[in-house]
């Protein structure tokens, strides 16, 4: 049967358009799809031709169904491109993304096309499919699989541009059909690439055949198009016409020949020299043409056959007799391959017999289910027929496994309950049939297992077979369960329940416990990983269902999700126990996720103690699994873990296991988030420093002693001095207690006695860590570290919070910071050459080396001296120009000449023209009024921003030269530290917001050209030799030269930094007369800063010109 909305109609007497509508438009996933067609319907010429055409534009309604193929196929072509094919993918795609950020959509979309096309020539040039493949014809096959199947994601991003659907519609629905039409080619094809790769080519046609068939299912089933308007339906009597479905009767056709011969061909391909070399041979070839045809009969009730008939008899014609010739001959096939191939010992009966018993069992099953499944067991004889059926059926498959012919009423019995279950609905029936059916599986266990004495899986034979029973009458008990009344739901439930717990532990001990066999050890894992995946999928899919049909409570669903999820981490961590710990991870964590799913409620859905209760039952379940955390960090790390980074993953896992309570639950309450953020960062905080753990503190099981007590690190390395640790716990008092702060929990904003000693608590940490961790020798230097890491912390909390006399102090603070730094940076020198002048009283090499030695420790410990005095510089400066910032912004907004009128919207559009060019002004006014009335608040802080500024700049330029010798690029990364510098009564008076550029372009210009200068000097300079400088000479030539064509950049850089500070327009030309000037400093010079001076000449005025060009626009606009 199709689907009611493609059903023909005669097939439907009457559906109304009402219901017609409905239908179709609860398809379509777009809640905005009714917006889009009265969009597009209101008049005007676009709209009638596109109403003409019966298109709408919309969003493309299967995505869903397009990446299931798509995203495993990228992820496989990902893998065999390598790196340059991600770095191109991920470079490209960035490209685009800002591009369609900034609204140019045409750009995105090209940019998208390019990135695919640049990454698939990186592809063909970096992949191995040469290598793979024998033969060139393989490998060129391949290659254009993989060209098809990027082309197909690009037409995939296509679909996703509004802006085509509404410009190009025909365009669109071709790449909806070319999509739908060429996916199942390519993707079935990609999929069974990547299997083989992964287990090998043994049955590779099976693996071809089954990806065949479910895109056939996806893909090749009739779909409406999500760009054809819905209500051409109801001029049909609710029938959809065939050009509004993707694919038509021709793309139809050929994937019906695809699905039925490409497995069959594929296999003749590869076997062709054992085709018709035995029985199982020809019924592989049997198989693979017949099972694709009966899937395709299946399909057939989802309207696959549309194409070739819609009329409801002639279609039931086709699927009866096609299905039942094709269920022979598979029947047939499969006891020749599987039966008795592979089962042939449990077959207790001679042959012929065998045979023919084995063929009514398989046959008359097969035959009944079909029967049953087509819906033809509907009268008293066809239900007579089908109970007959099933007890022949039962019989001679008891017969065949051998079961005792004085017990052989006991399959009958339960053949005919079965039968009488499907036939009457009785639900005791069933029951009947589940007890005789687990005493017949229970007696063929026993009678061919029981006895061996055989060792699996770390236990004997016989637990796994009891296993096995109870698993076997659990999964035969859930179904009839399932029709019991709803307050027997319960039963169920624990029903599965139990049979998922039995899965697990199954599972887990095939895979992760050494197999024994009789005397022999052998350690090869018995169950392959892709079952474990399988078994997992299979099992969450049935729990999906059974919650959508309500069979099943939400706890049900809780726990049955969290035990087959936790499958998977055995595939990912070798532990024995990581089945266990990691569903009682799950069910510590997902309570908040699916135990309160009512979306209806606006508040809380959790109450405060539940989040408390889950919250520690979440610390529990961590504080249990922390041995097989400590296992997966030794995996990670190849040693065992610090106590510090196992506590510090241990904290952030319950940070992180907590997040859904807040973000779902409790996102309105904010001391929740911040608790939240603590805890993390403290967890974080010690995975990074890894703090020494008190032994009192630390837990130590037989499994991490046993993994701490070896020797191999000290055999390899030796004995390593070890820094103390200890004072890493001072830096993460003093980030946690930042952190507080920040969020509040602790209200340094409120009280001033508070926010005292916590400035003072900050300063003291981390003054004692900087100087344990790096002036660890220089202990008379830690006095003065510590008190100017006391005066930073003072001065940058009360300038953020104020207190009513810190205003008068804080200058003074500064004052003793910037005395503490030539004092601190001198005494580290002076003292250390003092005592190795002092205590020299030998003069042996050793000694020399010692001095050498010390002297180099001076000149990096000055160097660490001049970075956390930038550093501090610089939270000064970027401390005061926030404040400043902070300060206009207030002022700004009750100067009432800048409000906004209140009376409505504006009456002219002169006047909004008018404000677009008053804005420019705007702020250099602001600048000027806030520093007129700052005098009460503090006139001092531009002034000490300005001084902390232009010390952090300086002190980073001689790092520079300390640590790079001068780098030419370092400037461009320095110079945007002026831009802290502010508007001051003192130093800079006429220094304003306008201006704030002009000292990052007039440093640069002014650093490159004294480098330069003294670059040439260094070339012309031989040292104490003294000049070598002659008229005449090379060296006299190379100086004239490189000084005139640094004289040559002059005029382009004084022009730009005069614009940079005036900001007034001036002539056009002028930039642009200057510019050729610098091409002789960049092609002939001999010193790369000069040639640096010409191109950023160029650059100079070609920005010169376009701002000036776009203040003349503006005035024209404002005119």
């Amino acid at each position: 049967m199709m689907p009611p909305e493609l059903q023909p109609r005669f097939f439907r007497p009457y559906i109304t358009p009402s219901a017609s509508t409905s239908s179709l438009g609860n398809g379509s996933p777009n809640p905005s799809s009714s917006l889009n067609d009265s969009i597009f319907n209101n008049g005007g010429g676009p709209s009638r031709s596109l109403k003409n055409s019966r298109f709408s534009p919309s969003s493309f309604a299967h995505n869903a169904r397009i990446a299931v193929a798509l995203f495993p196929c990228a992820a496989f072509l990902l893998d065999l491109g390598g790196t340059p094919v991600i770095a191109t993918l991920t470079l490209g795609l960035m490209v685009s993304y800002i591009v369609d950020a900034l609204n140019f959509k045409s750009g995105a979309f090209f940019g998208v096309w390019f990135t695919l096309v640049f990454s698939q020539i990186a592809f063909f040039f970096c992949s191995s499919l040469l290598s793979t493949f024998t033969s060139f014809p393989l490998a060129a096959l391949a290659a254009f699989l993989c060209a098809e199947t990027n082309f197909l994601i690009g037409v995939w991003v296509s679909l996703q541009f509004k802006w085509i659907q509404i410009e190009n519609p025909s365009i669109v629905l071709a790449l909806e059909r070319l999509l739908f039409a060429c996916l199942p080619f390519a993707a079935s094809s990609l999929f069974t690439w990547a299997t083989i790769s992964a287990v090998g080519m043994t049955n590779a046609s099976y693996y071809l055949m089954s990806f065949s068939c479910l895109f056939y299912y996806l893909y090749s089933i009739p779909r409406i198009s999500s760009f054809k308007t819905k209500q051409d339906s109801k001029y049909h009597g609710g029938e959809v016409p065939d050009d509004n479905l993707i694919l038509t009767p021709l793309e139809g056709c050929i994937h019906t020949l695809y699905l039925l011969f490409f497995p069959l061909l594929f296999h003749i391909a590869s076997h062709y020299n054992v085709v018709f070399s035995s029985a199982a041979a020809v019924s592989d070839l049997f198989l693979l043409f017949f099972i694709p045809f009966l899937f395709q009969l299946y399909a057939s009730t989802r309207g696959a056959l549309w194409w070739i008939t819609k009329n409801p008899n002639q279609l039931r014609g086709i699927q009866v007799m096609n299905g039942a010739v094709a269920l022979v001959v598979v029947v047939i096939c499969l006891e020749i391959r599987v039966v008795f191939h592979s089962f042939g010992r449990y077959i207790q009966v001679p042959p012929p017999l065998n045979y023919l018993l084995v063929t009514t069992a398989m046959l008359g099953g097969a035959s009944g289910a079909g029967a049953y499944a087509l819906g033809m067991i509907s009268d008293a004889f066809s239900s007579m027929a089908f109970t007959a059926l099933a007890v022949v059926v039962s019989v001679a498959g008891a017969i065949v496994v051998g079961f005792p012919i004085l017990f052989l009423p006991l399959p009958s019995v339960a053949g005919f309950y079965l039968a009488r279950f499907f036939t009457k609905k009785s639900v005791s029936s069933y029951f009947a049939f589940v007890v005789l059916g687990s005493l017949m599986v229970a007696w063929f266990v026993i009678h061919n297992f029981w006895d061996l004495n055989i060792w699996m899986a770390g236990m004997s034979l016989k637990s796994f077979c009891k296993l096995v029973i109870v698993n076997v009458v659990l999964a035969m008990s859930i179904p009839g369960l399932v029709l019991l009344p709803s307050k027997l739901h319960f039963l169920m439930e624990i029903g599965l329940i139990g049979h998922a717990f039995l899965v697990c532990h199954i599972e887990n001990r095939f895979f992760n416990y050494s197999g024994i066999y009789f005397y022999g050890f052998e350690e090869d894992v018995m169950y392959p990983s892709y079952m474990v995946i399988v078994t997992t999928f299979v099992g969450l899919a049935l729990v999906k269902r059974l919650s959508v049909d309500r069979r099943i409570g939400g706890k049900a669903v809780w726990v049955l999700t969290c035990l087959y999820s936790a499958k998977l981490a055995m595939l990912l961590i070798s532990s024995k126990s990581v089945v266990w710990v990691s569903a009682i991870l799950l069910l510590a964590v997902t309570p908040p996720l699916l135990l309160y799913k009512d979306k209806s409620r606006t508040a809380s859905k959790m109450k405060a103690w539940q989040a408390y209760a889950h919250a520690g039952v979440v610390s529990l379940a961590v504080w249990f699994c922390r041995e097989t955390i400590f296992e997966a960090l030794q995996w990670w790390n190849g040693r065992p873990p610090s106590d510090g980074l196992l506590l510090g993953c241990c904290i952030v896992l319950t940070g992180l296991a907590c997040v859904p309570i807040v973000a779902l639950h409790f996102s309105h309450v904010l001391s929740a988030k911040r608790c939240l953020l603590l805890v993390v960062a403290t967890g974080l905080l010690f995975i990074l420093m890894q703090p020494p753990i008190p032994v009192s503190w630390t837990y130590r099981s037989d499994l991490i002693k046993a993994a701490r007590q070896t020797s191999d690190d000290i055999t390899i390395y030796g004995f390593v001095a070890q820094k103390p640790l200890w004072p890493s716990w001072l830096l993460i008092m003093a980030i946690l207690l930042t952190l507080a702060a920040v969020t509040s929990v602790i209200p340094i904003k409120y009280m001033v006695e508070l926010r005292v000693f916590y400035s003072i608590a900050m300063g003291i940490a981390l003054g004692v860590y900087i100087s344990t961790e790096y002036f660890l020798q220089t202990a008379f230097l830690h006095i003065l570290i510590v008190v100017t890491m006391v005066s930073a912390s003072v001065f940058a909390v009360f300038t953020h919070f104020p207190s009513a006399s810190s205003t008068k102090l804080l200058p003074w603070v500064f004052a003793l910071l910037v005395a503490l730094f030539p004092v601190t940076y001198l005494l580290e020198g002076q003292v250390r050459i003092k005592n190795i002048l002092g205590d020299s009283g030998f003069g042996d090499l050793g000694e020399e080396e010692k001095k050498l030695t010390t002297l180099f420790a001076v000149e990096g410990a000055r160097t660490s001296l001049l970075g956390l005095y930038a550093a501090i510089f610089m939270l000064i400066a970027l401390e005061i120009k926030f404040e400043l910032a902070s300060l206009m912004r207030e002022k700004a907004t009750e100067r009432p000449g800048i409000r906004h009128s209140q009376s409505g919207e504006s009456t002219s559009t002169s006047f909004a023209s008018r404000m677009r060019f008053m804005q420019q002004r705007r702020s250099a006014s602001v600048s000027s009024f806030t520093i007129k009335k700052m005098a009460a608040e503090g006139a001092w802080m531009p002034a000490v921003g300005n001084v902390a500024t232009v010390m952090c700049f300086a002190i980073c330029l001689i790092l520079n030269v300390n640590l790079t010798g001068g780098s030419n690029r370092a400037i461009f990364f320095l110079a945007p530290i002026l831009l802290l510098l502010n508007q001051d009564s003192d130093f800079v008076a006429g220094f304003g917001d306008k201006q704030r550029y002009f000292p990052v372009s007039v440093v640069i210009s002014a650093y490159l050209v004294l480098t330069a200068i003294y670059s040439i000097w260094e070339d012309v300079w031989h040292g104490n030799a003294g000049w070598g400088l002659e008229i005449g000479g090379p060296d006299w030539f190379f100086a004239v030269k490189n000084l005139a064509l640094l004289v040559l950049t002059f005029p382009s850089h004084i022009l730009f930094n005069r614009f940079m500070w005036s900001f007034t327009k001036q002539t056009d030309s002028m930039p642009l007369i200057t510019m050729p000037l610098n091409l002789p400093s960049i092609i002939i010079t001999d010193v790369l800063k000069i040639r640096i001076l010409g191109l950023l000449g160029i650059v100079y005025s070609l920005a010169q010109y376009l701002m000036s060009r776009q203040q003349y626009i503006s005035g024209l606009k404002y005119i």
